[in-house]
């Protein structure tokens, strides 16, 4: 069993809806992973900014009183700050270089005053939660002369620094080509200038646990991806509705033309050049079918008609005929041959009927035939019953929905010796009828084959019921004509049940 709906329309909107669904998310995830890594670097940069920030004001303090300083220094929350004499490592490992050359670019875009560069730079992180360290080497005044430049021989002694702590080391960021341009330039000067500069005293380390990215920032992002997402499936559901109402209407058509293939409209022959085609092919099996029809008609009417000549001549020679019981047989087989021209002639008539659609009220049209069939047969008036409304008006044929019914009621009556008709009210616009008999009902196999042209069951083919076999055709060409079917049940309790639908 599929779970795709019955109805194509409706199984392409599903199909496109899914699918632009999955695109979607898709795009969903990779917006949210750029929003992620974008603001994982907004965030280490803006972390660089505020540690360069403390750096200058702290390197431009006294080195006696940069511990008082500090101990003032207003900080964000979760930030914290220290003066050591060597950066605190401990169990911390090398900022990856992403997240490294998003920190250098952060400071020094802030920039540095050339008189309070570091002497190094160590960046560093911690395991979980992720902390970022970033520990600057604070310049000493006393290791400067006082016009700014390199003591001889390079200045006081002092041991050399601890490999990455000083200058030049692959940890500090001072090291290697300048990868960042304006700033790579930046980093060549501070490496000229750097071969000035003796180990620092102190360092200063700032360091900082960012909190975590939200992928949506934006208010107005998940309101705009709704937006768009209800749009697409308008979108969608519109397109598949207008491209699917040329089926609709060749579905239409075509039932048009199997309910009247005399009067059924032509399809139109407009819109694109696919469905212009379909349209004319349409349009001209139409006309075949049409064609085909009327022949046949014709031809059966024609014969009919013309038997009726021979017919009424062996009448006239069969009354003298001086056997008054083969005249009798001969009578009545010439009356049987008869009945059934005449059925065939009406067959032709309904075939080619051209009757307008009115209005009418089935209730009373149904009340009107069993009041007939009383009439016609007065010792079955007490089984002739109806059940249902007062009033249903339905559009038909006036006179052709009368014979259907009526042929219909008294098939009943001659073969079940009784019609209960019962009337319904409509369920989805259609209004269903039921005649019961208390017949012996039809064999299963049969159902289907009564509706043949000329089909008698054996019960029938007798002189006092005689019967054409086109009855139960006529009567469901008329109502398919009209929208409508017949159907044939047997009842549990016993008897026949034709079932009627028409569209109200």
């Amino acid at each position: 069993m599929t779970l795709l709906p019955k109805s194509l329309a409706r199984r392409t909107i599903l199909i496109l809806l899914a699918g632009f669904a999955l695109i979607q998310i898709l795009g969903l995830l990779i917006h949210t992973f750029n929003q992620v890594k974008l603001g994982r670097l907004e965030e280490e940069q803006e972390f660089a900014v505020r540690a360069v920030i403390i750096y200058r004001h702290i390197a431009m303090t006294a080195p006696e009183d940069r511990a008082a300083v500090l101990a003032k220094e207003p900080l964000p929350k979760g930030d914290t700050v220290t003066l050591s004499f060597i950066p605190p490592v401990g169990d911390s490992y090398p900022m990856p270089l992403a997240a490294r050359e998003a920190v250098r670019a952060g400071i020094y875009a802030y920039g540095i005053p050339p008189n309070i560069r570091p002497h190094g730079m160590v960046l560093r992180v911690t395991g979980a939660p992720l902390r970022y360290m970033i520990s600057f080497g604070l310049p000493d005044d006393m290791l400067f002369q006082g016009d700014g430049g390199p003591p001889p021989g390079g200045g006081p002694g002092g041991p050399p620094p601890p490999d990455g702590f000083g200058g030049g080391g692959p940890q500090d960021g001072l090291g290697g080509a300048p990868p960042f341009g304006d700033i790579g330039n930046l980093l060549a000067g501070m490496m000229a200038s750097q071969e000035a500069m003796m180990p620092p005293t102190y360092w200063l380390t700032i360091s900082s646990t960012l909190p975590p990215v939200l992928p949506w920032r934006s208010p107005g992002f998940a309101s705009a991806f709704i937006v768009m997402t209800i749009l697409g499936a308008i979108m969608i559901t519109w397109a598949v509705r207008m491209l699917l109402v040329p089926v609709k209407t060749l579905a239409a058509a075509a039932e048009a033309l199997g309910r009247d293939v005399a009067n059924a409209p032509p399809l139109p022959e407009t819109g694109p050049s696919e469905i212009v085609t379909a349209a004319v092919a349409f349009n001209t099996m139409a006309a075949r079918v049409r064609r085909f029809v009327e022949d046949r008609t014709f031809l059966l009417t024609a014969i009919g008609h013309d038997l009726r000549t021979p017919i009424t001549r062996l009448k006239l020679r069969a009354e003298y005929m001086e056997d008054d019981e083969q005249r009798g047989k001969m009578l009545a087989d010439l009356d049987e041959m008869e009945a059934m021209v005449a059925a065939t002639l009406a067959f032709g008539r309904d075939a080619t009927s051209t009757e307008p659609v009115v209005r009418l009220d089935l209730a009373s049209l149904l009340r009107t035939i069993l009041d007939d069939a009383a009439d016609g047969d007065p010792e079955h008036a007490d089984a002739l019953t109806y059940t249902g409304p007062k009033h249903l008006p339905v559009a038909a044929r006036p006179l052709a929905l009368k014979r259907a019914l009526a042929n219909l009621v008294g098939n009943a009556l001659k073969y079940g010796d009784a019609a209960a008709v019962t009337l319904h009210a409509p369920v989805r616009g259609m209004a269903r009828i039921d005649i019961d008999d208390n017949g012996p009902g039809i064999p299963a196999d049969e159902m289907e084959r009564v509706f043949e042209p000329f089909r008698r069951l054996e019960i029938s083919r007798n002189r006092e019921t005689g019967g054409s076999g086109l009855g139960l055709s006529i009567a469901r060409n008329i109502l398919r004509a009209h929208g409508g079917d017949i159907s044939l049940t047997n009842r549990p309790e016993g008897g026949l049940r034709v079932g009627v639908i028409l569209p109200v």
